[in-house]
Formats: C-alpha cells, sequence, structure tokens
C-alpha cells in the first residue's frame, strides 16, 4: 500500500521534515529532471519548454531545467505569474520535445488557463496545474500530462474527478519525506499476495457463504455473487431467493417471509452472508432484515438491503459481528440523504461513523472506510467493470474474503482489488459473467500456484 496524503497534510509533512526547503527542491529537480531525461529518451539535442509559476513548484521546475541544462538539454523556462502567463516563445523558435509543467502545484486556488502549446508530450510536477489536489476537480484548463511525477505521496486530486484522467502515468518521488504516519493508502497489485489460500485440510463448511436475494426479473443476481464467491475461494453456496442458472454447486431454497430467521438457523455453518443482491428495492423486507441483523456473522449488505437501512440505522452499528455496505452513488444518497460530493473520501468515512461499519463506496475509484477513519483506495480496473451485475460479484468475492478469515477491512478493499484487476485482463466489452473465471487467472498469477 502507498500513503496518500491531503495538500494540507503534505504542507505539515514538509514543515516538519529534517532536510531543509532549499534541500527538498534540490531533490525535486533531480527527480523531475531524470524523469524527463527517461520521456526524451537521452538529453543530446533535446529541447524543453517549463513552465515554472512563483512558489516551490516552479522552484523544482527551474531546479530541473538547471539539471538538464548541465546534462546538455536545451530548457526554456517560461515564467507563470498568479495572474498571467509569460508570452510562448514565437513560432520560428524550435518546438520542445518536452513541456514541464511546474506552474502550480496541490494549493492552486485560481484558475489555471495556459495558452495552446505545441503537441508534445507534458510532465506534470505533483499535479497537473488546474487540478484540485484534494478533490481532482478542474481549477481551470490544466494540460493533459503523459506522467506526473509527484513528491512525498500520492494527493487524492490524483485519483479523483478530472484528475485521475489528466494525471497520466504517475510516480511518487519520496524525497526522503516520512509519510508513514497517515490513515489513507492507495493499494498496490501486490498487497493481493494477501489474498487467503485455502489450508492443506481444508474441507467444504471451512468458507461457506449464505446469499439471500433475488426477485422476479432479478434473480440473476445471485447466480453473479455465487459465482464470484467461489471463484474467490468460497468452498460451499446456500441460496435463500430466486437464482437463475446458479451454479450446479450451489443449494438453493425458497425465501420465505421469515426469511431473517432463516438466515440464523444453522448461521455457525457459515463464514459470511451477503443479503440484497437482486432484492426488490420497492418492497418491504425490513423485517426480515431486522432479524436477519442478528445473525452472529459477518455481513455483507448490497443491492436492495441498501434501500431498507434506513428505519433499521442502529440494529446495524449494534451489530457485534463485521457488517460491510457496499453502496454505489445512488444508494449512497438513499443511505445518507445526499450524493458522495466532491470529496468522496470523507463521504465514506461519513457513511463508515454513522453505521458504524466497513463501508465501500463504488466508483472509478473505490473508496473503502472504516469507523475509526482509516481509509484504503482502489484504482484497478476500468470502465469496462460500469456494467450490469459487476457489483453482484463483487459482493460475492468480499463475502468469500470474509469467510476465510479476512477482516472485514481487507475482505472489502482487497476483494475490489481483485474484482478491479480481473476487469482489466477482459476484453473490449465486459459482462459480468466473464468475471469469475478472470478472478481465477489473477489469483493464479499471484505466485503461479494451484490455489
Amino acid at each position: 500500500m502507498l500513503p496518500v496524503v491531503t495538500p494540507q497534510q503534505m504542507n505539515a509533512i514538509d514543515a516538519a521534515a529534517p532536510q531543509s526547503l532549499e534541500t527538498l527542491i534540490e531533490r525535486a529537480g533531480w527527480a523531475v529532471a531524470a524523469m524527463a531525461r527517461s520521456m526524451l529518451g537521452g538529453t543530446y539535442g533535446k529541447r524543453v519548454w517549463l513552465l515554472c509559476g512563483p512558489g516551490n513548484n516552479g522552484a523544482d521546475g527551474r531546479a530541473a531545467a538547471s539539471v538538464m541544462t548541465r546534462w546538455g538539454v536545451r530548457c526554456r523556462v517560461i515564467p507563470v505569474g498568479a495572474d498571467a502567463m509569460a508570452p510562448v516563445p514565437a513560432d520560428r523558435t524550435p518546438e520542445p520535445d518536452l513541456v514541464i509543467d511546474a506552474a502550480f502545484g496541490t494549493g492552486l486556488s485560481r484558475p489555471f488557463d495556459p495558452p495552446p502549446l505545441p503537441n508534445v508530450e507534458v510532465l506534470a510536477v505533483d499535479i497537473p496545474s488546474g487540478v484540485d489536489g484534494m478533490t481532482g476537480e478542474l481549477i481551470g484548463s490544466p494540460l493533459r500530462a503523459t506522467r506526473t511525477i509527484t513528491f512525498g505521496a500520492y494527493k487524492p486530486g490524483l485519483l479523483f474527478g478530472s484528475g485521475a484522467d489528466l494525471s497520466g502515468q504517475v510516480t511518487v518521488a519520496t524525497l526522503g519525506l516520512d509519510c508513514s504516519d497517515v490513515s489513507t493508502h492507495l493499494l498496490q497489485p501486490d498487497d493481493l499476495e494477501r489474498w487467503p489460500q485455502r489450508p492443506t485440510g481444508a474441507h467444504k463448511w471451512n468458507a461457506a457463504v449464505r446469499v439471500v436475494g433475488g426477485a422476479a426479473g432479478m434473480s440473476g443476481a445471485t447466480a453473479l455473487v455465487c459465482s464470484g464467491a467461489f471463484a474467490a475461494g468460497a468452498s460451499y453456496l446456500d441460496v435463500l431467493g430466486e437464482g437463475a442458472a446458479l451454479p450446479v454447486e450451489a443449494v438453493q431454497s425458497a425465501r420465505r417471509v421469515s426469511w431473517g430467521h432463516d438466515v440464523v438457523d444453522l448461521a455457525e455453518r457459515f463464514g459470511a452472508v451477503v443479503i440484497g443482491p437482486g432484492m426488490d428495492r420497492q418492497g418491504d423486507d425490513s423485517l426480515g432484515l431486522r432479524a436477519a441483523l442478528t445473525v452472529d456473522r459477518p455481513l455483507v449488505l448490497d443491492g436492495g438491503a441498501l434501500s431498507q437501512l434506513d428505519p433499521i440505522q442502529s440494529a446495524i452499528a449494534g451489530r457485534s459481528r463485521p457488517t460491510v455496505l457496499t453502496p454505489h452513488d445512488g444508494e449512497f444518497e438513499r443511505l445518507m440523504g445526499g450524493r458522495p460530493g466532491t470529496d468522496r473520501i470523507q463521504a465514506a468515512r461519513e457513511g463508515a461513523a454513522r453505521f458504524d461499519c466497513v463501508f465501500l463506496l463504488k466508483g472509478p475509484t473505490t473508496v473503502v472506510a472504516n469507523p475509526s477513519g482509516a481509509v484504503r483506495l482502489v484504482d484497478a480496473g476500468d470502465q469496462r467493470l460500469a456494467t450490469a451485475g459487476s457489483g453482484d460479484v463483487l459482493s460475492g468475492v468480499i463475502a468469500a474474503g470474509l469467510a476465510q478469515g479476512l477482516d472485514p477491512m481487507d475482505a472489502a478493499s482487497l476483494g475490489s482489488l481483485l474484482h478491479g484487476q480481473a476487469g482489466s485482463l477482459g476484453r473490449r466489452t465486459l459482462t459480468a459473467s466473464d468475471l469469475p473465471g478472470l478472478i481465477g487467472e489473477v489469483l493464479d498469477s499471484i505466485d503461479g500456484s494451484y490455489r
């Protein structure tokens, strides 16, 4: 996992650093210069334009220009003031091979609108100028970076909103700064090595999952939950509700009016329970759900269950066993009374605090928060996962992690990472039913062993 810090936290880390500001700027300049050299494929005869603002971001750019000039790169520094930019060189000036955006960093508070520049690659310093460092929203018309080199740690603006799209490939240069004492982290592919493997002496009840859901017209949801759970290591699936084309290994029974008590019955055999996929959002299952919340097992609540939580919020907060909620933005609005807003990290934290649970807010960058305020971010996968049933597969994966003994924060965040990486293996178009097979491929690729 990599630390993620807000602009305000980064300012405090800079201020507390044992290194002088001059030393940090010198290190940043060398890091930018090295990245530029890599992008240029060398230095001899190369030309670089640098947009340099009046603050530390501009100082980093000027330090990089000094280093590259010693390497033989022809550098042109274009000063950027608080209100205006120096004229871009006239047409007769040879075009650059690279533009370095060191105009403004994460503390920008006014719009940045650069003039037209040659159509060459752009290296952004810390964050593309004109991107809000906290939310990723636009403040002006930022340049689209091919790569971004950020200092100390990731900033939220590189992962959310337009910032995620405009930043290109992001590299962190730590500069020797200590960013370890933070509560927000970005998961990396190698974190999946912590996904559990079945023990040698395993039997089918070691990782059993019970699924409650399925209504007329939406019975495929439970099938997708089962397929996702099996792919991620669940060993037994018991379904209460409708389920079309369930995996042949799943056991199914009808969901009765007293289904909440059925969930509790024989609960000791199950490692986790999923409630809600395919459940009628307009129906009234609050009595069944209230009874089910007494089950002495970890719960994953998704889909229709999320629309039933308002009158029984206190019952969730009072549970003695872990609960994971997995809303998308529309479900978040029904749960919290409003859309998540631009600060999605804070939105997830508020959800986790209100329901005293692990709260997974779905999105291009998924946010997983727990009641203590710890947050994990997952930016794996892409727009191909925005397809019907994808979230049902994710619920099954998370439940499989819980059933295999992961704590709820690990099950939700690593499950989201596994789900996202599987989506990135797919074809140009992807359906939810493709994901279970791809999940198996991801797990098999971790260490090449049979899982």
